[in-house]
């Protein structure tokens, strides 16, 4: 506690009327003194003794608190900071500044430390360490007037240093003491350009460079969806642009990773994730319908209501032996161009469909092979049959037969029925939760079929059955591609709304999405989402029970830390786990048949992407506040001392904190300097000299 005297005036009018007073008096008194009046100085006494009392002076004596100012000690803690012994020579400097701090009369300290970076997928947030960030968050809690300085420990690698000195820091100097080495070495790849959509089927560019002070060349892999899928030598430090080709609809992750090199910090800087979002081009379809019917159209106008679907469609009227004496002027004048869609064209169509087509002379056997061929190959089949499947004209009967799933048994049942999801089709992704199907045990609320060309089902699933429960719709792989069987002609009704309709657009359209790969309906998969700090592991199977999931973290021991997974069923054919992740980076799930991969937080972190220790990003700030900059090796117990506002506040081997000197009143003690009657005695002798001397 201390005391400070000082002398105040309280004037009983205001300043302006005293001024005028004193101005008039003034000049009476030197007019009296340029007569020559006698007595005319004690007038001027007793005028300044008449001012001074309307002044009210006090003695003013005020006992004073002093206030702490406050040290702030900013700490890095983030992930680049676990790198060698950073975290080792922070903590000690923490502790030789909490003691040393400690030590300084007058001064607070306190301390704010920034954690290890937060997964935040699909935050809007920049990445990096944000110290800076965290600091002007900590200074909104301390007056300016009371910052003596800010202490910053950190490696160097800040992602937010503003371009000018924060308004918050009010004067104060900011010094910084840098953990690490100076000059180290590190491998590290850098991602120039990664494409985020591409074409399923087609080639996307990434750029990326291999950076290593020791140059020559170095390893790189591509892997895309935890798969190897190639690996090549690249120079150092020059851009490589390396074509990737989009494989399926959807999130594809993409890996690069570059082996270690001679001098390393961390490997987690030898690998960069990005996601090539797939999508598909216009599909062509092939539409060949045989016996005109009413579900023709049906069939037509279904795919040409997609925008994204490009329909090549043939009616086959009559065979070229069928002869009603029809005159040739009057017969179309376009061939069917077989030899073009059948051999020329073929893999240029995404899905064949045959509408009720039967076997003849047109298409000849030749072509239907190359049909299979190409189904064998990768290609796509959907066969919507009628009466004549259970013929000799069946299309069974040609080459078509080694890759349809349902061979006929020669009877069609025309009666009433309601198609049936079966046992395996409630876990199938195509027929799972099909609208309007009810519950598994009740009937399904859509409407009545009326024919079903009967088949026996020798390869593939059967997915809805029909009447007498034989099978309706059969799903079956062939090679590398997929045929779709459709054992009835009556589909149609449902789009026409017959007996309350169905839903004849969404079984369609999961078809020919199954035939043609789509990954949401694959039956058998595994996939791994990434939710914030959760991965949502799912397995989508037809057995009965679900295999367990080994699950792979990311680290830089080879193959990282696993884990066992047990999930639970959440639907038939679909089992589920959740698993919350507390590191960025990529996750790999295994469950001996499938893989899969997540990629958690930022897909290409800024806080690795250069990990080495440096001083020239917070250099211009504590170049700007005056401030002192050291390595933590080449000094690690600097001096602290308090210097006054303007004055330098650092050195090689000292940092200073400003001195404020504030403090609070904690009392007042008032003394009048002109109580009333020394005023009026003052003022009586003044007149009364005035008087004598007058009267001499």
């Amino acid at each position: 506690m201390t005391s400070a005297v000082s002398v105040a005036f309280d004037p009983l009018l205001p300043w302006t009327v005293l001024a005028v007073l004193g101005t008039i008096g003034l000049v009476l008194v030197l007019l009296g003194l340029r007569a020559g009046a006698r007595g005319t100085i004690w007038r001027l006494g007793s005028l300044v003794v008449v001012l001074a009392a309307l002044a009210n002076p006090s003695l003013i004596e005020e006992q004073r608190k002093p206030i702490a100012d406050v040290a702030l000690v900013v700490v890095d803690d983030s992930d680049s900071m676990a790198i060698g012994e950073r975290r080792q020579q922070v903590q000690a400097a923490r502790e030789t500044l909490k003691r040393k701090l400690g030590q300084q009369e007058g001064l607070e300290v306190r301390e704010v430390v920034l954690p290890p970076s937060q997964i935040q997928l699909g935050s809007e947030r920049p990445g990096g360490t944000r110290l800076i960030e965290t600091m002007r968050s900590a200074l909104i809690e301390i007056p300016q007037e009371r910052l003596a300085g800010v202490v910053l420990l950190s490696d160097g690698q800040v992602h937010d240093v503003p371009a000018g000195v924060p308004p918050e820091l009010g004067g104060a100097p900011v010094h910084a003491l840098i953990a690490g080495r100076k000059n180290e070495r590190d491998r590290l790849i850098v991602l120039e350009q990664s494409p985020r959509f591409g074409v399923v089927g087609r080639e996307v560019t990434a750029k990326f460079r291999i950076e290593d002070p020791a140059g020559g060349t170095a390893p790189v892999t591509l892997s895309v969806g935890g798969e190897v899928v190639k690996r090549i030598d690249v120079p150092v430090g020059r851009s490589v642009e390396l074509p990737i080709t989009v494989g399926n609809p959807g999130a594809n992750v993409v890996e690069l990773e570059v082996g270690p090199g001679q001098s390393e910090l961390t490997l987690d800087n030898n690998r960069a994730l990005f996601t090539i979002n797939g999508v598909r081009d216009r599909l062509r379809v092939l539409l060949v319908s045989g016996e005109p019917y009413q579900g023709e159209r049906a069939w037509r106008n279904l795919l040409k209501s997609d925008p994204a679907v490009d329909l090549v469609h043939f009616t086959i009227l009559r065979t070229p032996q069928k002869d009603d004496f029809t005159p040739v002027r009057e017969l179309s004048l376009i061939v069917f161009p077989m030899r073009e869609l059948f051999e020329q064209k073929l893999k240029e169509f995404d899905l064949i469909i045959f509408d009720r087509y039967e076997s003849g002379n047109l298409i000849t056997r030749d072509y239907f092979r190359n049909i299979a061929e190409y189904v064998k190959g990768g290609g796509a089949l959907l066969v919507s049959v009628g009466p004549v499947f259970a013929t000799q004209r069946s299309l069974y009967r040609t080459p078509l037969g080694a890759i349809l799933p349902g061979a006929p048994t020669g009877d069609v049942v025309e009666t009433g029925f309601k198609p049936k999801v079966t046992e395996i089709g409630q876990r199938h992704p195509v027929t799972a939760n099909l609208p309007q199907a009810g519950d598994p045990n009740k009937e399904p609320e859509w409407g009545r079929w009326f024919r079903l060309v009967t088949s026996r089902t020798e390869r593939g699933n059967a997915v809805l059955s029909g009447a007498e429960d034989k099978p309706l719709v059969i799903l079956d792989r062939v090679g590398e591609g997929r045929v779709a069987q459709l054992l009835s002609d009556h589909l149609w009704l449902w789009n026409r709304g017959i007996d309350g309709g169905g839903p004849q657009p969404e079984l369609v359209r999961r078809v020919a999405h199954w035939l043609m790969k789509e990954p949401d309906l694959e039956e058998e998969a595994l996939r791994a989402t990434a939710v914030g700090g959760r991965i949502e592991i799912t397995r989508r199977t037809l057995a009965a029970t679900f295999p367990q999931v080994t699950m792979t973290s990311p680290g830089t021991s080879p193959g990282g830390a696993t884990r066992t997974l047990d999930l639970r069923q959440t639907a038939p054919g679909l089992g589920m786990a959740v698993v919350d992740v507390d590191k960025p980076g990529l996750y790999r799930f295994d469950d001996g048949t499938l893989r899969a991969v997540a990629a958690v937080g930022s897909p290409d972190p800024l806080e690795f992407s250069d990990v080495r220790a440096t001083d020239a990003k917070l250099k211009p700030l504590v170049d700007g506040t005056g401030g002192a900059l050291m390595w933590l090796a080449d000094q690690s117990d600097p001096d602290i001392r308090t210097v006054r506002p303007g004055r330098a506040a650092g050195g090689s081997d000292w940092i200073g904190l400003r001195r404020n000197e504030g403090y609070t009143v904690a009392g007042i003690n008032q003394l009048p300097l002109l109580p009333g009657i020394l005023v009026a005695l003052a003022f009586l002798m003044a007149i009364a000299s005035a008087w004598w001397r007058e009267g001499r």
